[in-house]
């Protein structure tokens, strides 16, 4: 089957339909694109791999695409099991009453450009045959976006109702509204920014050096040795776990306590050393070390002013419904780039999400996100039928 779309069209071959990879999520629907433009240069083809929930009305009118985070995955919600290591990362916001209603709503979610759940990255493999590694071109957010673009073409989608995503996903949801503006009615962006700042590029340089200063990391081209740079892969987790929780949550939970049985004086670890580890290992069980270099770049390049403008010129031409929302210990996205978008856009305030948990508060304060949610569907369906002149 193949899907034609005039926006997509006009800058690549036809959308077609495929079998996602084999060690996919079974729930995963799949396209494959051809000769995809990059920001900086082109990919010969990208495999997509994303999930739905509830039905898309005749009119295609009720879509809303979710985004995921950096180690995240389109599996929104739901249980763990065969091609699915983990479970739905944002529990309780799709299906029937909850946030996302799949009695109204027809839910997308995409695995990202890059990554290493099912759509393209350096561990998938080329049209020549061989696993791309090394040679896998640099991807931004841009690019992140542009292939979601055709996914919303093959599935007939002209506008997204909503976009909404945290972190990495915010970036995405803000690329939606900066560069397809008139492709969604409303965007809520949670923990995120408009462009990065230095200090989470720093953070990133530091993750992605544990990565590719490991032997093992091969230049890229470890796939098919029987070895991963797994040495560095845990560092660069235990580096960014650090960042997205907060020292307060830290001393709190930990303080200066040794790990129970283990002395500090004598080579034991710390409590809170011993729960990065524990973090960097279950990471390091479930994902790809160049997908994370992968989008840890991309994270680095994000900037929705580039070549378009100031953020104000960007963000005040939008004319949807932006809704931004904050968590007020987070340390790696902190509040002020949030109150950066707001001002930009000249509308409303930022939604002050209260957490101990810092940058992770997305994800683990679920009833403030099921709020943040339920109230920018309400308020999109609203303004829509102002336009429409219903109501």
């Amino acid at each position: 089957m193949t899907v034609t779309h005039s926006r997509w069209a006009r800058s690549t071959t036809p959308v077609e339909w495929c079998a996602p990879p084999p060690d996919a999520n079974p729930a995963c629907r799949a396209i494959r694109l051809r000769d995809v433009p990059l920001e900086t240069g082109v990919l010969p083809e990208v495999v997509v791999t994303f999930q739905t929930w509830g039905r898309l009305a005749p009119d295609a009118s009720n879509a809303v695409l979710v985004e995921h985070a950096l180690t995240g995955d389109s599996h929104v919600v739901g249980e763990a099991g065969p091609g699915q290591p983990t479970a739905g990362w944002w529990p309780g916001l799709i299906g029937p009453g909850e946030p996302l209603d799949t009695r109204a709503l027809f839910v997308v979610a995409i695995n990202v450009l890059g990554g290493c759940r099912g759509t393209t990255g350096p561990g998938s493999v080329a049209p020549d045959g061989r696993v791309w590694g090394s040679r896998f071109p640099h991807t931004t957010i841009r690019d992140q976006v542009l292939v979601e673009a055709a996914v919303a073409d093959a599935l007939g989608i002209d506008a997204w109702l909503l976009v909404l995503g945290g972190s990495m996903g915010g970036m995405r949801a803000a690329e939606w509204v900066a560069g397809h503006p008139d492709r969604t009615d409303a965007a809520l962006v949670i923990a995120s920014t408009a462009r990065a700042a230095a200090d989470q590029i720093a953070w990133g340089q530091a993750q992605t050096l544990a990565i590719t200063s490991d032997p093992a990391y091969a230049g890229g081209d470890y796939y098919g040795t029987g070895t991963t740079p797994a040495t560095g892969l845990g560092l660069a987790r235990r580096i960014a776990h650090a960042t997205y929780r907060s020292a307060a949550e830290f001393d709190d939970r930990f303080g200066a306590d040794p790990q129970p049985g283990e002395d500090p004086l004598v080579g034991g670890r710390f409590a809170v050393e011993s729960y990065l580890d524990h973090q960097a290992g279950k990471l390091v069980a479930r994902f790809d070390a160049g997908a994370y270099v992968q989008l840890t770049r991309a994270m680095a390049t994000h900037d929705i002013t580039r070549g378009r403008g100031t953020l104000a010129e960007v963000l005040g031409a939008y004319p949807g419904l932006l809704r931004v929302a904050a968590v007020d210990s987070d340390r790696l996205f902190p509040v002020r780039l949030s109150e950066e978008m707001v001002a930009a856009y000249g509308q409303g305030t930022v939604r002050l999400m209260r957490s101990g948990h810092g940058h992770d508060g997305f994800l683990v304060e679920t009833d403030q996100v099921r709020a943040l949610v339920r109230e920018a569907v309400t308020d999109v369906w609203q303004l829509r039928s102002r336009r429409l002149g219903v109501g």
